[in-house]
């Protein structure tokens, strides 16, 4: 079976970089982008299914002192990554 991609929208009330820095110290996190919009933080993480993310959102990202809420996106189909087209 293989990973589910997890794009993570965070949104902070305190501590930008606090916050920021305890995300990059979880394994499971790839990229760590602060962003302009509606959100702070853009987080890409992989996990080996969907309880997995649920863990690691409510056991540790939602555990970050000035972390408000989140917002996820599943990543269904990769059609192009690393400036290539994905083929099947």
């Amino acid at each position: 079976m293989s990973n589910i991609r997890v794009i993570l929208s965070v949104y902070i009330e305190s501590n930008l970089e606090e916050v920021a820095d305890a995300i990059t110290e979880i394994p499971e996190v790839l990229d760590v982008y602060e962003v302009t919009g509606e959100s702070d933080i853009v987080v890409v993480l992989e996990a080996e299914d969907v309880m997995e993310f649920r863990n690691i959102l409510k056991n540790n990202i939602l555990k970050i002192p000035g972390v408000k809420s989140t917002v996820s996106s599943v990543v269904m189909y990769i059609h192009k990554k690393d400036g290539r087209i994905v083929e099947e």
